[in-house]
């Protein structure tokens, strides 16, 4: 199965994915670890940027295919509507999903002071993470609406109370729950 952390810059994605990769035996593709090779080589938003992370996307996708089909992966994304990038992401994980069944997908929030406090935290710095609170206010006050909040495997949970650990217990406990009864995503 694939399980999306999908929510915006500073909520907690890879933090959670870190304490939930051993909680149900998975594997954690982080958004960074495709992203940051384009990031320090190419110019934002070139083309030569998006050839480089969909180049990176095969190299992760045909390894992810190769894992045996009872280890969960983990993947933390920023998916929202309306955008070519994003649909063209999305596609990329339904394509996915057919190979490795069903994809559960977690849309992490937090309050945005919260959201504002953590995007600005001292680990995102020197991660190519974003660090700009207005990002944060962007997004939760009129940005792009997150996907997946109609797919039949949904889960939202607010983060803003939960530690990281708190956060991928309720995923666990979430995720063990499909794990016999979900059907791929066609």
């Amino acid at each position: 199965m694939l399980i999306v952390l999908n929510g915006y810059p500073g909520v907690g994605k890879l933090t959670i994915g870190q304490a939930l990769a051993p909680l149900i035996g998975g594997r954690l593709l982080d958004i960074h670890s495709v992203y940051n090779i384009a990031f320090a080589l190419t110019a934002f938003k070139s083309e030569a940027f998006y050839e480089t992370i969909r180049a990176v996307q095969a190299v992760a996708d045909r390894r992810i295919r190769e894992l045996p089909k009872d280890v969960p992966v983990i993947l933390t994304e920023i998916l929202t509507e309306g955008t070519a990038w994003s649909n063209e992401c999305l596609q990329r994980l339904l394509d996915l999903g057919k190979d490795r069944g069903p994809i559960l997908m977690v849309h992490l929030h937090c309050e945005l002071e919260e959201n504002k406090r953590r995007i600005t935290g001292r680990s995102r710095i020197g991660a190519r993470k974003p660090l700009d609170p207005a990002m944060a206010e962007r997004n939760q006050t009129g940005g792009a609406v997150l996907v997946g909040s109609d797919w039949p495997h949904y889960l939202a949970l607010d983060v803003t109370q939960l530690s990281a650990e708190e956060a991928a217990g309720e995923i666990a406990g979430w995720v063990g729950s499909k794990r016999t009864s979900a059907d791929p995503i066609s």
